[in-house]
């Protein structure tokens, strides 16, 4: 742990605790579901913030047809017929020594009966907690990233080298966003993703795979079901090698998920099936996430769950004879991870061990994230690092501590000015 230089305690004292507050709750209390008219807006409205802020800005119109193509476009989930991107560059000349990245969009709300008050976007705050769909996961960590960016601004300190902010849309269904920010050329030496890490470094996560299963049935009526085969009675041996899949793709898993029970898990979201009460269905269909090893080629992960579907059917009666079918719409995150020994760990440690007295844990993360575009597709160092407990995000109790917000704020402002050199 190092001292405080005169400049980097400016920049500390020049992060505004209350205005970080207020632009949060603002943040929430934007319905930015992926794909809708208030994700595009929301971008333009931190655009403004990034010019008051003394930030360069480059907001576009994304060429979506342009992006689909692309041979390495990451998919999507959400139906789109718009959307932007937003780079804020500091003054300097020459690639920014230091990437902040945050995503805008949200998943739906679900159920609001299940909400408190039945409202998802009110951004409550109750005993120093905001509450709200985006709170975590991920409009903390593009709040934090802004008051670090205000912070150098207000400060007056001199800079050697540039931040970059990077906000970003549709990362929740694949990633469009981050990839069309690297497709335009915006880049830097490393960059810190500000996603809810529970107060730990995470250098690694795994990929995730959206799947959908095709079940056969043969139609009846329900008085006489024995003369059809209902598609939900096929899928559920199917469901059974799904679930052995995942135990023996979880037997080893990398030591930098020590503490995660499930790193790499495989579960069905949604199940469709029958049009008609008295009628056996005669099709299922589900949809599920199936999770990428580190370092495993997607290929590889997708193989692996189709020989399993095929081997399960292959020793059903029916199944045997009317096969289902696998597909991969969506979503499709390959796993990443930052260069084993790479020193923007130690960078990221020592600030949060200055600002807040502890030591954070390094570990990886099971979930997908625009950590493997930066470090794929980008070639940029990436970690990530973030106020929140992503075991709260997408569900309706999505909360975060205002305290952490703070704490990662402060540990990234001192991050940014040691990085470029302020004096």
């Amino acid at each position: 742990m190092t001292e405080l230089t005169s400049a980097e305690q400016r920049v500390l004292d020049a992060l505004d605790e209350d205005e970080l507050v207020a632009t949060l709750v603002e943040l929430v209390r934007v319905p930015s579901v992926t794909g809708t008219d208030a994700e595009a807006d929301l971008q333009h409205v931190v655009a403004r913030w990034y010019e008051e802020a003394g930030l360069e800005v480059d907001l576009w119109s994304l060429d979506l047809d342009a992006l689909r193509s692309d041979p390495e476009f990451p998919g999507t989930e959400a139906p789109r017929t718009e959307g932007h991107g937003l780079v804020g560059t500091g003054p300097g000349e020459g690639v920014p020594g230091l990437v902040l990245q945050g995503h805008i969009d949200v998943v739906p709300t679900g159920d609001l009966a299940k909400w408190a008050g039945g409202e998802a976007f009110s951004a409550r705050v109750d005993g120093g907690v905001l509450h709200g769909r985006g709170a975590c996961d991920m409009k903390a960590g593009v709040t934090a990233n802004l008051a670090v960016a205000r912070a150098l601004h207000r400060s007056g300190v001199a800079l050697e080298r540039r931040l970059a902010l990077h906000s970003v849309i549709s990362e929740e269904d694949g990633g469009l966003g981050a990839f069309a920010t690297l497709r335009r050329g915006h880049g830097g030496d490393v960059a810190v993703i500000t996603e809810p890490t529970s107060g730990r470094v995470v250098t690694a996560n795994a990929g995730a795979l959206t799947f959908r299963l095709e079940v056969p049935g043969r139609a009846a009526h329900g008085s006489t079901r024995l003369e059809g085969v209902s598609a939900i009675d096929t899928f559920f041996p199917l469901h059974v090698a799904l679930r052995g899949l995942e135990a023996r793709r979880n037997a080893d898993a990398d030591p930098r998920f020590a503490n995660t029970p499930l790193p790499y898990g495989i579960s069905v979201g949604t199940l469709r099936s029958g049009d008609w009460a008295s009628s056996v269905p005669d099709l299922l269909v589900a949809e599920g996430r199936m999770g990428v090893r580190l370092g495993e080629d997607p290929a590889d992960a997708r193989q692996a769950l189709e020989e399993a579907v095929a081997t399960a059917a292959a020793a059903d009666p029916f199944l045997r004879d009317h096969p289902p079918v696998v597909t991969w719409p969506g979503g499709q995150f390959a796993s990443g991870r930052l260069p084993e020994g790479h020193g923007l760990v130690g960078e990221v440690v020592d600030a949060v061990a200055v600002v807040s007295g502890r030591h954070p844990e390094e570990g990886a993360a099971p979930y997908g994230s625009d950590l493997r575009l930066y470090a794929g597709v980008g070639g940029i160092p990436t970690l990530q690092y973030g106020p929140g407990d992503v075991r709260l995000a997408h569900a309706p109790r999505e909360s975060v501590p205002l305290a952490e917000v703070v704490e990662v704020a402060r540990a990234l402002a001192l991050l940014a000015a040691r990085r470029l050199g302020a004096h």
